[in-house]
């Protein structure tokens, strides 16, 4: 008796297929001259399936009041930034620079609220979506 070196295999795998996929199935082994089952390894082993993520429009929502938010906190943080370099440079606080920080500040805090409310209507409204 002749002996073959490939692995034992013990799993199995079982499928159903409509008319239509079996047909285009069948046709692909065939003219791949293998076995269906080796057919089926190959494409498992050698293909690369990559999953379909969908964005949802909650999703589109979400992104886009994350970027505009954090485009605005960036613009507060440069004039935060300008009013420090002035408040060193010159070494003693105005009246107006105490004002445009406290303007900054009260900007910083209610687009944090924005966020967090944004994001806790995302995460308030789940839902499922296939993958």
């Amino acid at each position: 008796m002749k002996r073959y070196n490939t692995p034992h295999r013990h799993r199995v795998i079982k499928t159903r297929l409509t008319e239509e996929e079996y047909a285009e199935f069948s046709e692909r082994v065939t003219l791949c001259k293998m076995s269906q089952a080796e057919f089926i390894r190959q494409a498992l082993t050698k293909s690369r399936i990559q999953p379909v993520i969908s964005v949802s429009p909650v999703n589109d929502e979400l992104l886009s009041a994350v970027g505009k938010l954090t485009a605005e906190y960036g613009k507060i943080g440069g004039n935060l930034n300008q009013i420090a370099r002035c408040l060193n440079e010159y070494g003693a606080p105005y009246n107006a620079l105490s004002q445009e920080v406290q303007a900054a500040i009260s900007g910083l805090a209610a687009l944090k609220f924005e966020v967090l409310q944004k994001v806790g209507e995302a995460v308030g409204n789940i839902q499922t979506y296939q993958l």
